[in-house]
């Protein structure tokens, strides 16, 4: 899609070839007329001629009169000019004519433009094409009349409203027409379109702007677009029901208004906002709308002249302002060609209301500054949908982390509330570990010395002994792998050998893990469990223990040479319950203990432990 700038430029060049465009009619066709006389018209016909004087066209009337009944006569001569095609008519062009007019053929009227007493037919901006009956023309020395009237200057805002007459041209309508339309279509239909578009524009953003407080900028724009349209309205619009002098003040008073958006929305878009400017605006409209009444009807194109220079410099200064304000933006270089075509467009409309010149390029420069408003505003949209884009996508995207940590935050408090639930365990654990160890500990230990029974004696010792590794395990307290590992070496030989059973231990001396203490329980009972098959069942003379460290797996392989296990017909060897307990406890572990077993083989029990799950680094 084409930058605003490249639009810009586009619509410029369009303009200037639209207006530049002149296929100059046959010189035997077509006659301009640069000369006229003229007199003061309250008369109701042309003044006799020796009281005229001779002026040039084009001709600004209105600053040789005044009153209320402002008018003037021109008379000009012409000799019949054929038409090509018989059966083509002769017609006046007449390209600016303010306010209206009434053309007299031979004193004979044929056509009225409206309205010749106040409230005036504004006729300013239309182009007129008058068609001249042929039965009144005569083959030399025709005569047209022309009544125009119109406001004096002193009572205008704008030099453009003013009593003034064009350049006439006679000749075919058919060429005529063709000039006549494309006017019309510069001057008339350009500027409706513009304004409607204006209009609209500017409503959909004032309102935005208003409802998006953070975003004032484009109320103030969609204030000054519709502000700007109004003024423009005036240049087409023919009837207004109201006074000239009710309009004219409304218009001028309008350039406040405008000044007053200009200089905001270029402040506020740069992100600069002045408390003094925010006082000074209002208070300069309602003094330009009092020095207005002020100076009176009489008087209203001297104050407004004042008031258009001091509006243009403000409006100016806030340019530069907002030009220094993001001169480190990448939107510096667009916006500054389009502040510069609005100056420029405005020295130029300075030069044509100082000097009553309207050159091709005063009427390019009416058209540039609402073509660019149009541009700025789709600018401005473009760039509000961007920002909500972008708006929603951070929203999206601050949703998912409001999410995310929603869903951190639960899981912490779970994990709080399951720490705080280990807390309290483990001093449960803790407590009844003392009680066990203080109060069942000191009875065993009472009964082992105090029994005369060497069986009591010796079940007490035992029960004595698994109270304490259930303390051990109560406590949580790891145990060095290698502390552990002889521990049982020492309890599985020691009993193997009360048994009359030969032990071989076959493992590592030192390990630099720890082993936790519910990994140190659950193991001890496992080999205890073994242990006392292999001397109870099993009818063994020897037993080998290897132990090793593989795949990151702890192991235990206790081989024995005894019977074996007898088959079963559901050929199970974990029928019993210590074989299960041995088991179950390995599936605690998340490891695996397997028995292997048959007649004349003896039994293999291989005890399978994750070291992630057993050990933690010392």
């Amino acid at each position: 899609m084409p930058s605003p700038v490249a639009l810009a430029l586009r619509c410029l060049l369009l303009l200037a070839l639209a207006l530049g465009l002149h296929v100059p009619p046959a010189a035997a066709q077509t006659v301009r007329l640069t000369a006229a006389l003229t007199a003061p018209g309250r008369l109701p016909a042309f003044p006799d001629p020796s009281l005229a004087t001779t002026v040039t066209l084009p001709d600004e009337w209105s600053a040789r009169l005044s009153g209320p009944d402002a008018a003037v006569w021109y008379r000009v001569e012409f000799p019949r000019v054929a038409p090509l095609d018989s059966d083509d008519l002769m017609a006046l062009f007449i390209e600016h004519v303010c306010s209206n007019l009434e053309v007299y053929l031979n004193g004979h009227l044929v056509h009225s433009g409206g309205r010749m007493t106040r409230p005036l037919t504004n006729n300013c901006n239309h182009p007129q094409l008058v068609s001249l009956p042929s039965a009144l023309l005569r083959p030399e020395g025709n005569t047209l009349d022309l009544r125009v009237a119109g406001h004096p200057l002193a009572e205008v805002g704008s030099r453009d409203r003013a009593g003034a007459l064009s350049v006439l041209e006679i000749g075919p309508q058919s060429e005529l027409s063709l000039r006549h339309a494309r006017r019309t279509a510069l001057q008339v239909w350009a500027p409706q379109a513009v304004s409607a578009t204006l209009v609209l524009m500017g409503g959909f953003m004032f309102v935005l702007g208003f409802i998006t407080r953070r975003e004032s900028h484009l109320a103030y724009f969609g204030a000054l677009s519709v502000g700007w349209a109004l003024v423009d309205m005036r240049l087409w619009l023919r009837s207004v029901p109201l006074a000239h002098s009710g309009v004219e003040f409304l218009l001028c008073a309008m350039l406040g208004f405008i000044a007053w958006a200009s200089v905001q929305f270029l402040l506020r878009y740069a992100g600069v906002r002045h408390k003094g400017v925010d006082m000074a605006l209002p208070a300069q409209c309602a003094l330009l709308a009092v020095s207005l009444v002020a100076g009176g009807p009489q008087r209203l194109h001297a104050v407004a002249s004042f008031w258009y220079l001091v509006l243009a410099l403000e409006v100016a200064a806030a340019a530069l302002w907002h030009l220094r304000a993001i001169r480190k933006s990448r939107a510096l270089w667009p916006m500054a060609a389009m502040l510069g075509a609005v100056a420029l467009a405005g020295a130029v409309e300075f030069y044509s209301q100082w000097t009553g010149h309207r050159p091709l390029a005063a009427l390019l420069a009416q058209q540039v500054v609402p073509v660019i408003f149009v541009l700025v505003g789709l600018r401005l949209v473009q760039q509000h949908g961007r920002a909500l884009h972008n708006a929603e996508q951070g929203k999206a995207q601050l949703e998912q982390r409001v999410r995310e940590a929603t869903a951190e935050i639960e899981r912490n408090f779970r994990q709080l509330a399951e720490l705080r639930v280990e807390q309290v365990t483990e001093q449960e654990r803790k407590r009844i570990a003392a009680d066990l160890h203080d109060d069942l500990g000191a009875k065993l230990l009472t009964i082992v010395h105090t029994s005369e029974s060497e069986r009591i004696s010796t079940l007490a010792r035992e029960a004595l002994e698994e109270m304490r590794l259930s303390v051990r395990g109560l406590t949580g307290r790891p145990v060095r792998l290698s502390d552990a590992l002889g521990d049982w070496r020492a309890e599985v030989i020691s009993r193997l050998a009360q048994a009359g059973i030969q032990g071989d231990w076959e493992g590592p001396d030192e390990l630099p893990q720890t082993l936790s203490a519910r990994a140190y329980v659950q193991t001890t009972r496992i080999l205890r469990e073994a242990t006392s098959n292999i001397i109870k069942h099993s009818g063994a003379t020897h037993c080998s223990v290897v132990v090793s460290i593989s795949n990151n797996d702890f192991q235990f392989v206790l081989h024995d040479n005894g019977d074996g296990i007898a088959p079963v017909p559901e050929g199970r060897l974990d029928r019993g319950h210590g074989l299960a307990s041995m088991k179950s406890r390995a599936k605690q572990m998340q490891g695996q203990c397997l028995v292997e077993s048959g007649p004349g083989y003896g039994t293999v029990i291989r005890l399978t432990i994750p070291l992630d799950r057993a050990v933690q680094p010392s």
